[in-house]
């Protein structure tokens, strides 16, 4: 009577084409059954782990082809047996809970990967794979100011308390320079839709009602009001009508010439080819102004814009403006109302800012990200992104640098996330 046998086959070594096809050919003349199978790839080194099922009247055969075809092939292989009760305890973790870890910053050290695998082991979570998002650094760039690194962690079981498992995170962000970000890894994670920004201080490096009132020379007066507001002494739209009269009579061509020079944001235009590329809609949500928003709309492909009027006559700023004020309370309802439109479903939405009056849309959205925000905002939202460009977004939602530098391609899937 034939007996069942389950065997785990590791293969490493120096990699080249057809080695998988070669060693795999042998498990199918065999009548083998795959149950698992993964394989890795570091710097040409291969590493390539094989689940099977077969019976004890085969296994004999497998065995010493495969080695006959790892010497020929100049790698290594090693056969481990597995009992079935083993396997069933491995079929049982399957519907486990599974997460995200996304570490992020101008370069990850061993330190950094060793302090978030130690509080990974300590919420009992198992490390499924890792890998390198950011593209291969030469050495003489290792030490730039502008590069990036980027290291994902896919991460199965159920934490013993996620919001400890956060904070811990927030912890070694602070003082290490790093980002990381934790999310669940469903559906709604690898399909989100629609990415809705704030402007000023999130796209461009400035705001631009400060722009306006250094050109009217009302610039003390304007900060006066801000700082008030930061106080909590005045709320939004008040602060907004009192600074916005303060413009009373501006040339309407200063608006051109701020639009021209603004600040763009590290990482913008790469971030918007990508997710125009990839079918994402996108939108500028903003307490700024229209004008400027309408600006990087055409420069960068927008598909919304959703910002306040100010109202001009004779060429003129009038020191008033048109509409509802866009304030925190409007921008989540516009981010709603855009994700109905676009039959979007809520979760698959990400917001990104800055202030205090983007906590609304961050916490509305499926996925809000604090981008280079104050310590409330980033205390508040369940991700943030500090050290790098706003092209950092792309990396949360899994693409790799491979993916970002292809040219279009017709074949669906190319480039969506990991």
């Amino acid at each position: 009577m034939k007996k069942l046998e389950l065997i785990l086959i590791n293969i490493s070594g120096f990699d080249r084409p057809g080695v998988t096809s070669a060693l795999t050919e042998i498990l199918a003349r065999n009548g083998a059954r795959i149950l698992d199978i993964g394989q890795a790839d570091i710097h040409h080194y291969l590493s390539l782990g094989i689940l099977i099922r077969t019976d004890d009247s085969a296994s004999g055969e497998i065995m010493k082809e495969m080695l006959f075809k790892a010497y020929e092939l100049n790698v290594k292989v090693r056969f481990t047996p597995i009992t079935p009760e083993a396997y069933e305890e491995w079929v049982g973790r399957q519907g486990k809970g599974r997460w995200i870890i996304t570490t992020l910053g101008r370069r990850i050290t061993a330190s950094h990967i060793a302090l978030v695998s130690d509080v990974i082991a300590g919420q009992g979570l198992n490390i499924d794979a890792i890998q390198r998002l950011t593209g291969r650094t030469p050495l003489a760039d290792d030490e730039l100011p502008m590069s990036k690194a980027c290291i994902e962690f896919s991460v199965r079981g159920n934490p013993r308390s996620r919001s400890q498992m956060q904070q811990r995170f927030m912890e070694i962000a602070a003082d290490e320079e790093l980002d990381i970000s934790l999310q669940e890894d469903n559906v709604f994670r690898r399909c989100r839709r629609l990415v809705c920004f704030d402007m000023d201080s999130t796209l461009i490096g400035t705001e631009c009602i400060d722009q306006l009132a250094e050109r009217a020379g009302v610039g003390a007066e304007v900060s006066a009001i801000t700082e008030q507001a930061m106080r909590g002494e005045i709320d939004f739209c008040e602060s907004f009508r009192r600074r916005v009269s303060l413009l009373k009579g501006l040339d309407e061509s200063v608006m051109r010439e701020i639009a021209e020079s603004l600040p763009i944001t590290e990482g913008v235009e790469r971030m918007m080819r990508v997710l125009k590329r990839t079918g994402y809609k996108t939108a500028i949500l903003s307490g700024g102004f229209t004008y400027f928003g309408n600006y990087l709309k055409q420069k960068f492909g927008f598909d919304y814009v959703y910002a306040n009027n100010l109202e001009i006559v004779d060429g003129k700023l009038t020191g008033r403006y048109l509409g509802d004020i866009v304030d925190g309370r409007r921008k989540a309802e516009m981010l709603r109302l855009i994700a109905q439109f676009e039959n979007i479903d809520i979760q698959q939405t990400i917001a990104v800012g800055d202030g205090a009056n983007d906590l609304p849309m961050l916490t509305t959205a499926g996925l809000g990200i604090a981008f280079h925000a104050k310590p409330r905002v980033k205390q508040t939202a369940s991700q943030s992104i500090s050290t790098i460009g706003i092209d950092g977004v792309l990396y949360f939602l899994g693409f790799k640098d491979s993916y970002m530098a292809e040219p279009e391609r017709t074949v669906p899937g190319d480039l969506n996330p990991a």
